[in-house]
């Protein structure tokens, strides 16, 4: 399953639309005013889904997840000299990028791939197309995108 995460050029808030392979909305992600990054995640209806917030104060970038309101777990941005590495809590995946930090792959313990997410470079806004093996892992991956693509931003303030 392939997904194209845009962000949106006019917004206050850091605002997302997500698309299918064949352009239509998948999801929209909207950024809520808090201390640090809460992004809300809604499908192409406009039903809640989940969010992520990060968590502030932390010496390293820091998330939490939620799907619905139950929480899920945290990704949490590893210490490194190179390459980005994020530590998914909750079912063991691991995050790595590569030194430029715009490819990201993610493999469950065993080393399976889960997913892929390149940024687009010369767009406007941040753009990543994401590829993601088994759709069931769509919705945690985006959310792993929105981490990743939020400690950026953070980072860069």
């Amino acid at each position: 399953m392939r997904l194209r995460f845009r962000q949106r050029f006019f917004s206050w808030l850091d605002s997302y639309d997500i698309y299918d392979e064949d352009g239509h909305t998948m999801y929209t992600v909207q950024g809520k005013p808090a201390w640090g990054h809460r992004l809300e995640i809604y499908d192409r209806n406009g039903h809640y889904l989940g969010r992520v917030k990060e968590r502030v104060l932390t010496f390293l970038p820091h998330f939490e997840l939620y799907i619905g309101e139950q929480y899920t777990g945290q990704i949490t941005k590893k210490f490194t000299l190179f390459k980005p590495v994020f530590t998914l809590e909750c079912n063991g995946w691991q995050v790595r990028g590569d030194w430029l930090e715009w490819d990201y792959e993610v493999h469950d313990p065993a080393g399976r791939l889960i997913m892929t997410a390149s940024k687009e470079l010369f767009r406007l806004t941040d753009t990543y197309v994401i590829d993601v093996i088994n759709p069931q892992d769509a919705l945690l991956s985006l959310m792993i995108v929105l981490a990743i693509d939020a400690a950026k931003c953070s980072r860069s303030k």
